[in-house]
């Protein structure tokens, strides 16, 4: 928090300046997304603003246009993707191999944009793309939004936790 308000002190602005608050939902770290929504559902809920989710994988393909494909590494080889087009479909979580790209894209011939997509590109022989950097295309998304009902953002889980519950017993209190 403190460093949102410096951010908005640079600007000359406070928190009553805002007229919404814009997060990325994901996908990606689990605890930072986690973190991020909560953060911005508290900040609008106590200044009264709208909180507005746009994924990362929608804000790297602002202002692209034709067929997208939108990537972001999922490590352990594997990688979150969106095929944006006429409508997007849902994003998916594929491996980092031709079949699983194949799969999702058939016989679309998208241009790749995000991380991984130089090497998505030359492995399918697609062209490439710079995405748009996330914070801009997420607050311009967001503003794009202002004047129609949102959900409450949520986390845009795609794959499970790589961490779980211990599955040991409690440990015993001694009094």
């Amino acid at each position: 928090m403190p460093m949102l308000e410096e951010v908005l002190r640079g600007q000359g602005l406070t928190w009553q300046d805002l007229d919404a608050v814009a997060v990325g939902i994901g996908p990606g770290n689990f605890t930072g997304i986690r973190i991020a929504v909560a953060a911005a559902r508290g900040l609008a809920l106590g200044l009264g603003r709208p909180a507005i989710g746009v994924t990362s994988l929608e804000a790297q393909v602002l202002d692209h246009h034709g067929p997208v494909l939108s990537l972001r590494d999922a490590r352990q080889d594997r990688l979150y993707a969106q095929l944006f087009g006429p409508e997007p479909d849902v994003p998916a979580l594929c491996g980092m191999n031709a079949d699983d790209l194949m799969a999702l894209i058939g016989d679309i011939r998208p241009t790749c944009i995000g991380q991984r997509a130089e090497d998505v590109g030359n492995l399918l022989s697609l062209p490439t793309a710079p995405g748009h950097d996330q914070i801009t295309g997420i607050l311009r998304i967001a503003q794009s939004r202002l004047d129609q009902p949102q959900p409450r953002p949520a986390p845009l889980y795609i794959r499970q936790a790589d961490a779980a519950p211990s599955r040991d017993p409690a440990p015993t209190l001694i009094p």
